[in-house]
């Protein structure tokens, strides 16, 4: 091997290198972008059962079927943003937005309250925590001054999803319109003699991805269900938009329910400051984790074994291992798409390594 050749070796490799950067500091810069690309791809995986069922029940034109199920997401979206306005006026009026000083002086009223109830006044817990070295945090009462910066970084916040609601409304109505633009601009980068199975494989992967993303619809609703009654027969205000709030989080596995709980009991509180707390406050908040408790027993035990066998067909342990180990290689984001993503990856090996055993033995329901 002449030096020529090692030196035209080494100069290929850090231009590849030097590629692979450029190209990861790309999509880095245009992470939004990607982002209303997944989220896009996941509506039309929704709406695509209703676009089918709009064009061959119903017989209606490709594009008016689009433009159909669009407008029905579009009114449900507006329906859900018009839920919140009761929810974010009343609890800013519970928690005195407008007057710092009596939200502040509630909250430590509150807190009295419960130390009392107890068995430890507020005094004795202070000093203990004074002992910690950490007595200015309490004596200095519950701090609230975060609220008014918080509303101004949310109405920042809303300014920059309204662009990326769009966006996203945007690109999905094309992704419904043309099934085939994912399909067409991967066979691009697919070998010849492997494009009957990548065919294959798309079309598996959106019947299944569908079947899912309805099914976890639909483990909401129920959820949704649930919670609205608990929390109409406790008789807390608002309760349809904080069950729905609260059914949402479910998203999340396993972490989501305890966050959707611990959202539920604070509104459940903050919904009665002012009032007792052991004759009021904590009754209601013992009553709503019943209902939280019940909402979780169905969803484990009836919801989700059948939202996952029967729509990507894969085994309840498996889902939960899937979901465990992408939670701790990726965090919370890993816990969302490792069902979606799990299923991605057994209808690739199938397709393409349907003979090895491991291979066979994992998608043998598919």
């Amino acid at each position: 091997m002449t030096s020529k050749n090692i030196s035209n070796g080494i100069l290929r490799a850090v231009g590849i290198l030097i590629g692979i950067a450029l190209v990861l500091f790309f999509l880095y810069k245009i992470q939004s972008v990607l982002a209303y690309l997944a989220i896009a791809a996941v509506i039309a995986l929704i709406g695509r059962p209703i676009v089918l069922f709009l064009r061959r029940k119903l017989k209606f034109p490709n594009t008016i079927a689009v433009v159909a199920t669009m407008l029905l997401m579009i009114g449900l979206i507006a329906g859900l943003i018009a839920l919140f306005i009761p929810l974010l006026s009343e609890q800013g009026k519970n928690l005195s937005l407008l007057n710092i000083n009596e939200l502040q002086a509630n909250l430590n009223t509150l807190y009295s309250e419960i130390m009392d109830y107890f068995g430890d006044s507020a005094q004795v817990v202070n000093e203990a925590i004074e002992e910690a070295n950490l007595e200015k945090n309490i004596l200095a009462g519950i701090n609230v001054d975060f609220i008014p910066n918080f509303l101004n970084s949310f109405l920042d916040i809303l300014s920059s999803v309204s662009i990326g609601l769009f966006s996203v409304l945007f690109i999905s109505f094309f992704f419904l319109k043309d099934s085939k633009m994912f399909q067409n601009g991967l066979l691009i980068f697919v070998p010849s003699n492997k494009e009957t199975g990548t065919i294959n494989s798309i079309e598996k992967i959106n019947n299944l991805l569908s079947r899912y993303f309805v099914g976890l619809l639909l483990q909401i609703f129920v959820l949704f269900v649930i919670y609205t009654i608990a929390l109409l027969i406790i008789g807390i205000e608002n309760a349809v938009v904080i069950a729905f709030l609260c059914a949402l989080f479910n998203i999340i596995p396993y972490v989501g329910p305890i966050i959707g709980g611990i959202i539920m009991i604070t509104l459940t509180m903050t919904s009665n400051l002012g009032a007792d707390f052991s004759t009021v406050i904590l009754p209601k908040s013992g009553y709503v984790l019943i209902g939280l408790a019940i909402g979780q027993l169905v969803d484990n035990f009836v919801s989700q074994p059948l939202i996952f066998s029967n729509s990507v067909k894969s085994h309840p342990l498996e889902i939960f291992l899937i979901i465990i180990i992408a939670g701790l290689l990726f965090g919370v984001l890993g816990m969302i798409v490792a069902v979606p993503g799990y299923t991605v990856i057994k209808v690739i090996l199938k397709e393409f390594l349907s003979e090895n055993k491991i291979v066979k033995s994992l998608t043998e329901n598919l």
